[in-house]
């Protein structure tokens, strides 16, 4: 795999991990009404804890990035030849 392939498949890894971790400690406002401000969505989450889920996230995709680039360096499934 070349460094740009590992770099592109490490960022679409990462983003889907991503998606996978933003459910993660969501509290609607709606489920906390004492911290609710005035004029706020409902479903506006009181604290996002994004530092958090970026940190998980990483951890999650760098392992499974690992296993993804192992398979293909090892020759069992190469992209470029289908």
């Amino acid at each position: 795999m070349s460094i740009p392939g590992a770099v592109i498949s490490f960022i679409l890894i990462w983003w889907l991990c991503l998606f996978t971790v933003l459910p993660m400690r969501h509290k609607g406002v709606a489920e906390e009404p004492e911290r609710h401000a005035k004029g706020a969505d409902r479903g506006a989450p009181v604290d996002p804890a994004i530092w958090w889920k970026v940190k998980t996230t990483t951890l999650i995709a760098v392992p499974v990035w690992a296993i993804v680039a192992l398979v293909i360096a090892s020759g069992v499934f190469d992209p470029a030849r289908g």
